[in-house]
């Protein structure tokens, strides 16, 4: 595999650690699977990946249901936490999701994919690396199979993000924040989200041969089937696979 440029994200990740499971939109897991096992339509044994895993929370909750799921990230501190809090049925690889498509031995393995919190999909601040997560996403899917995706909304971002710049040629969210490490040290740095429209992610699967099933106004640990909404910060994308 040819590794692409290290990533913006490696370095943030590193520096928080375990820091990174006590913020907010980290407590929502057991709530997004309850409504993802039911809107997929998952079934004990069903085999699940997990692009951009971050320290496991989702594989490790999928696992507990009798899942099989697998996750990659491109932290190798996150796939450390990862590996270390397992749960059986669990496995995890540190693998660069814009290279996915190129895995073909992962191709046509899973029955679901999943992509939450931007933990793959936009991160990526070129256009071209968004469509190389999808590709990998399509890539790794059974004909049939299913992908849940949340994507940050350029509405909500321009509407409420007071703090942060908006970069409307690129689509971009950017802002200074501070982050802090297991030992309580503080870091101010950069932070980069990729934001998408309705319109933007059906074209996205469109450009990649995946077939849009419904596009829901979601917040973290509040999945559910709104429509979407300037005043809701993520949507979540389900699209298929063709048979």
């Amino acid at each position: 595999m040819t590794q692409k440029d290290a990533h913006w994200f490696e370095s943030v990740a590193r520096y928080l650690g375990d820091s990174y499971l006590k913020y907010s939109f980290t407590k929502g897991t057991q709530q997004e699977i309850d409504f993802l096992t039911d809107e997929l339509q998952l079934s004990k044994g069903d085999r699940v990946i997990d692009i951009g895993c971050g320290p496991g929370r989702h594989c490790n909750e999928l696992a507990r249901r009798g899942h099989s799921s697998f996750g990659i990230d491109i932290s190798t501190t996150f796939i450390e936490q990862a590996i270390a809090s397992a749960t059986e049925g669990a496995s995890f690889r540190r693998l660069d999701a814009r290279n996915l498509k190129d895995e073909t031995n992962l191709h046509g393995q899973f029955d679901v994919a999943i992509c939450l919190c931007q933990g793959a999909f936009g991160v990526m601040l070129d256009d071209s690396d968004d469509l190389d997560v999808l590709r990998g996403a399509a890539a790794v899917l059974r004909p049939g199979g299913l992908l849940a995706l949340s994507a940050f909304n350029s509405y909500f971002s321009i509407r409420h993000h007071t703090e942060a710049l908006f970069d409307v040629r690129r689509g971009v969210s950017h802002e200074r924040t501070v982050l802090r490490n297991p030992a309580g040290e503080s870091m101010e740095t950069d932070l980069w989200t990729g934001c998408y429209t309705p319109r933007e992610l059906r074209m996205a699967c469109s450009t990649v041969g995946l077939e849009v099933v419904s596009i829901y106004g979601v917040e973290p640990g509040k999945y559910g089937r709104q429509e979407p909404s300037v005043d809701l910060p993520e949507f979540l994308l389900i699209a298929r696979k063709p048979q």
